[in-house]
């Protein structure tokens, strides 16, 4: 079997060193489990995340998927870090390389491992109090070629609605490093919620965009909003605090 490159989540943006110019990246992997062996490869991704992956740039999180054609796959998540820190990620010297393709990688089927670096943008986002990560959605959006400045104003726009109109509301914007044509996965909004009563909720959205930008402006984002994109599709991921390195708290302070 080949082996895995690590890979980690979108999640909060912890914050990098104030004196350097470097950016969060995140590196995110699907993992597939063999269906008949899902509880050897939980027990080994555990142990090797509690043995490698406890702390610091390098701490893993694991996400289940709920929905989708991934249902079932697992998310395996690390940092965010600069793009320096992989120069010293844990490697086959510490006998890390080996735990995961000994202990975790016989039990996956040959297909996973697909990868993806995110980059986190905090002008964009919303984080306005400690909270602890329990159930995700997760918004993917296909941008158009020479579109993404054009998607990014939109969000702005969108931002300044919930900085003033819902101001409780937990997310984070990411964009795809190496975007595909193929793949279609450019921009990713993700929404934190910890009761599944949050996806039928209406926030009357609608009402609060109009009030801040007139009469009309809601449906003229729409139109915007195609304009710029083709298309995306939406993921729930469950934390398994259970299988992570870390936990799930998430601190203001370590996004500032």
């Amino acid at each position: 079997m080949r082996k895995i490159i690590f890979t980690m989540l979108l999640l909060p943006f912890l914050a990098l060193s104030q004196n350097s110019t470097e950016y969060g990246v995140f590196e995110n992997a699907l993992l597939t489990p063999n269906p008949t062996q899902i509880s050897q490869f939980e027990k080994g991704i555990t142990a090797h995340n509690k043995k490698f992956h406890g702390d610091g740039p390098y701490g893993a999180r694991v996400y289940w998927i709920s929905n989708g054609p991934n249902t079932g796959n697992y998310v395996w998540s690390m940092g965010p870090f600069p793009w320096s820190s992989l120069d010293n990620r844990p490697a086959q010297e510490e006998g890390h390389d080996a735990d995961w393709n000994n202990n975790v990688a016989p039990y996956m089927t040959a297909e996973s491992g697909t990868q993806s670096y995110w980059r986190g943008h905090n002008e964009l986002s919303r984080f306005p109090k400690d909270f602890t990560i329990k159930n995700l959605l997760v918004d993917y959006y296909d941008v158009k070629r020479f579109k993404m400045d054009d998607a990014k104003k939109l969000v702005e726009k969108v931002n300044k609605v919930y900085a003033e109109k819902s101001q409780e509301d937990t997310y984070g914007i990411y964009t795809n490093e190496f975007g595909s044509t193929k793949e279609g996965r450019d921009l990713a909004v993700i929404s934190f919620f910890d009761k599944s009563g949050w996806l039928s909720r209406d926030n009357d959205f609608a009402t609060k965009y109009e009030s801040l930008y007139g009469k009309g402006s809601w449906e003229q984002f729409g139109k915007d909003w195609f304009a710029v994109t083709d298309g995306g599709e939406s993921e729930l991921w469950i934390f398994r605090p259970d299988l992570s390195g870390i936990s799930g708290d998430v601190k203001v302070a370590e996004r500032e």
